[in-house]
This record gives structure tokens, sequence and C-alpha cells, in this order.
């Protein structure tokens, strides 16, 4: 009797969903897998013994990145790849469904489609698990995909230190991941994802095929005070750095109150108090803020208004405010022909879909600038996201394995060949 072949069936997915759910598992039944941790390590693992089971060639780059290749041409291994993917790490504690999902949709659509490769391949493929995706112990976020789409230097990626005062470098060497192979050469990206939004959930569709991202500042911001006793310094000779940190959060909300409901988004996300002792008047506050919005004047309008807020706060006298950075990301749309395909493919398997745009940042906002590349999503009941309560349900993730594989089959077969890099 043939081989059969891996199993590929929608049970087979959800089981190994499953599975791959326990790795870093919350008492809330989330995931704790921050990257380059030692359960981000062990979910690796996981995934590479995946990609062997199922006659995928493991490649790790310098800086953490995973792809399962596998030939569909005649091409060799160093022919042109359909790249596939999104990431296995998470927040601190998060649902289980963000990136990993799209991770492992990802594995299944490569593997199909080296199982039944279409007539006429022109590309190879491999599915992907970009490294530090989400920005929680190293910063920036979007980290792997920065250093594949060469917006950022694997040497400055591996330097950079994380929250707990160990550098990339160290943390991928420790979980065995600081590889050294080459990446494979991308014809083309796609990646699936949990919307982390409404618009799906709450219009009863099964697929949103993402045509832009929001645009961004990302602000690095540190106040500074004076360190003091907080039983023996009268109130008048106080400057403590926590009370300006705390103005400059209410300066993020205000900002953002200003342009109407949804216009901007704002918020700071992490806050470091130093010396964070409790009789000690806090010397120094770091925080880590951004603003967001669709229209990017919309957006500089925001930064603009912040800066004057942030100014007032030093100007005040207590405390002394420096912007150390205020990164940009642009807003870019994903290329016509990659949303035509994606809409055509949807049709094509009686889904139901509607373009929207991406609120949250994601690996394909990277590779789009470099390769043709199509985003989809599927519905996050709810909204919820970066929670434990995160759901998707077994009929909507399997619908996203089922339009991610079919998307892939017609891209290796060079449906988005002509289509230029935005």
């Amino acid at each position: 009797m043939a081989d059969p072949g891996p199993d590929l069936s929608d049970a087979a997915f959800l089981a190994d969903f499953a599975e791959l759910s326990e790795i870093g598992v919350t008492a809330g039944g989330g995931v704790d897998r921050e990257a380059a941790t030692p359960a981000d390590g062990r979910a690796r693992d996981w995934l590479r013994a995946w990609f062997d089971d199922h006659g995928l060639h493991c490649r790790v780059d310098a800086v953490g990145n995973m792809y399962g290749c596998a030939r569909t041409t005649g091409g060799g291994p160093e022919a042109p790849y359909v790249l596939v993917g999104s990431h296995l790490d998470s927040q601190p504690t998060s649902g289980r469904f963000d990136g990993a999902y799209g991770v492992l949709a990802g594995a299944y659509a490569v593997a199909a489609v080296l199982a039944d490769p279409p007539g006429g391949a022109r590309y190879n493929v491999a599915a992907v698990n970009w490294f530090n995706e989400e920005g929680s112990r190293f910063y920036p976020s979007l980290m792997g995909s920065a250093v594949f789409a060469g917006k950022l230097s694997a040497d400055d990626a591996l330097d950079s230190f994380g929250k707990d005062g160990v550098t990339v470098r160290e943390a991928l060497n420790a979980i065995g991941f600081h590889g050294a192979d080459a990446a494979p050469q991308a014809s083309c990206y796609a990646e699936i994802h949990i919307e982390q939004g409404r618009s799906l959930i709450d219009e009863g569709l099964d697929v949103g095929v993402v045509t832009k991202n929001w645009t961004a500042y990302k602000y690095t911001i540190t106040v500074h005070g004076e360190q003091s006793h907080t039983g023996a310094t009268h109130m008048r000779y106080r400057r403590d750095a926590l009370v300006g940190a705390s103005q400059v959060v209410l300066a993020v909300r205000a900002v953002a109150a200003e342009f109407g409901p949804d216009t901007v988004l704002g918020s700071v996300g992490r806050m470091t108090i130093e010396p964070n002792s409790p009789v000690v008047v806090p010397a120094r506050v770091r925080l880590i803020a951004d603003l967001r919005a669709l229209r990017a004047d919309d957006l500089e309008a925001a930064h603009q208004s912040l800066m004057a807020r942030v100014a007032e706060i030093g100007n005040d006298g207590e405390v002394s405010v420096d912007i150390e950075s205020a990164a940009l990301r642009p807003s870019s749309s994903y290329q016509d022909s990659g949303i035509a395909l994606a809409g055509a493919v949807a049709d094509d398997l009686g889904l139901t879909w509607c373009e929207l745009p991406t609120m949250a940042g994601h690996d394909s906002v990277n590779l789009k600038d470099v390769v043709p590349t199509v985003m989809l999503f599927v519905p996050s009941v709810d909204g919820i996201s970066h929670n434990e309560r995160e759901f998707t349900s077994d009929e909507q993730m399997l619908a996203g394995v089922h339009m991610l594989t079919a998307t892939t089959r017609r891209m290796v077969a060079g449906a988005l060949e002509a289509a230029p890099a935005t």
C-alpha cells in the first residue's frame, strides 16, 4: 500500500493547534511565550519537529527566524520561495491564537502544497515563524521580519537588550536558535491572523482581506526627577518623576480624545520606574507609548499635539522630559493584485469576506514593502486580543486554513509574479 503521507486533515490541524497551545499555557487558558524564553524555545522545538515530520527542511537564520522549506519546482533549493507564516512569540499574558494560529495555518498550507503542488509550479514554498513580532521582551516589535526586509541590521537586533538585561544574541543562544542558515529568497508572502478587532464578527463574515496598515508613532520617553525620601522630603521640594510620567500618560489619552471616537488611538504600554522603592520618590520613569491613525495627516496632527503637551509638562519645572525616540511606521497599501487574488479565492471557496485595513502591526507590514504580500484575517470573537479570553472558533480557524492553502497554491503557480512591491 502506498504511503498516504502526513495527515493534513481538519481534525489533525485542530489537534496540533491544541497541542501547541499547551506550551506556555497560563491558568486562564492563554499562553506566556515571550520571545526567546524557555517556553518560546519549546514551541520552536515543537515546530521544528513538525517541519521534519511533514517533509519540510528547517532553516534558522541569525536572528532566529525559522523557515520550513520545500521544493515544488525544478529550480533547486535556491529558487525563490513563496513564504507563508506569522509568529509563535506572545505577550506576557496573551491569548493562544495571536500569531501561533498563523504559523500553524501557514505550515499546513505549505505541507498541502508540497503534497499536491500546482501544475507548472513556479516557486518553492516555505512556512515561517518570525522572531519577536510582539516586542514585549525585546524592543522594537516586528524584529525578525524587519531584519529580513532590510529595515534593521542583524547585529543591531542581536545586540538589543531585553527588559531583563539579556541581549537577543544571548537569549537565542540559550534556547538553541541563534542560527547561521541563509534566509530563503522570497518571491512573495502570505499571512493569516486573527483580526484582533470586531469588524468580521459584527458583520458575520468569514475572512478579511487587508488593504493597508494604520500609520503609527512609537515613542520612548524618559521623565527625569530627583530621588529623595518619601517620608522626609517636603512636598514643595519634590521632583517626582512618576508624577510627571503620569501626566504624560494622561497627555497621550487626551491627544486621542481630541480627534473623536476611534480616529486616533493612543496608549502607554510600558512604564519602568527607578529606583522603584516604596520609600523613595522616583528619580526616573521610562515609558513606551504609541499613537495610531488610519490617516497620515491625523497622526501628524496628533504627534504635534503630544509634543506640545509634553513640552508643557517639562516647562512646569518639577521634571524634565526627554523624547528619546519617535519612530514613524507609515501607512502603505498591500498590492492590488494580492487583494484581488484573495477575493477571488474566497469567492471560489464560498466564503463571505470584505476588505479592511489593519489597525495592529504584523510582520506582513514589513514584508509588503519588499515583496507582493497577501494579508488575511479570521474573526476574533468580541474583538478581544492580547488577553487570555481571545477566541476564534474551530470553524472560523478551519475556513482560514482552507483560504490560506488555496491562496498559497495560486501564489506558487505564479499568480503574483508580475505584482510590483509597494
